[in-house]
């Protein structure tokens, strides 16, 4: 059989064993119990934080599951997610019922990635920006104007040929030469 018969089969099964719990079956309750409660313990453990507290919670999350399983709709989620979020919610009300939180120390906390440059590379960024301003404006008026344009609003050669009322080639002219001699300033 392969894996998303598998699957298939499984979310079945889970779907029947609800469904005959709703009609107050306590032999599939059993049959749910031993199928699912290794991954819902292990939910109630990982938001309890201790063992005895996710055993209780884990009995009084199958206790929800017997008296609510009547209401469970396959076509509005999976089985499985049906019951981990009644596992994950009673869990969370039991955390916050203790009135209190385990704090890690700070080395064990994950560290928090900054995706903001460093500020060598801010002040470089910067610097970069600061010379090829200069650099633009050192150039002629309208292949500056015309690189301008054509990058910071983003027309074409055509489009600023017609602008300047200048033939097509001239704008290439003058867009080609600025930006070789845009280049030129830069990298000295």
């Amino acid at each position: 059989m392969s894996e998303p018969q598998d699957a298939n089969a499984a979310r079945a099964r889970l779907v029947e064993l609800l469904w005959r719990c709703g009609q107050e079956e306590r032999a599939a309750l059993s049959e749910l119990y031993r199928l699912t409660s290794a991954k819902l313990f292990g939910i109630v453990f990982r938001i309890c934080g201790e063992r005895q507290g996710a055993e209780d919670v884990l009995q009084d999350v199958y206790l929800t599951i017997w008296k609510r399983a009547g209401a469970y709709e396959s076509h509005r989620a999976s089985p499985i997610t049906w019951l981990a979020t009644i596992a994950r919610n009673r869990a969370i009300d039991w955390r916050r019922a203790q009135g209190k939180r385990v704090f890690s120390a700070i080395d064990e906390a994950a560290p928090i990635p900054d995706d903001r440059p460093g500020a060598e590379a801010g002040l470089l960024a910067d610097e970069a920006e600061r010379r090829l301003h200069l650099c633009l404006d050192a150039l002629e008026e309208r292949a500056r104007d015309a690189i301008r344009t054509a990058f910071f609003d983003g027309l074409t050669y055509a489009e600023l040929a017609e602008a300047r009322a200048v033939p097509l080639g001239t704008m290439k002219s003058w867009v080609r030469r600025g930006l070789i001699r845009l280049k030129e300033c830069v990298e000295q």
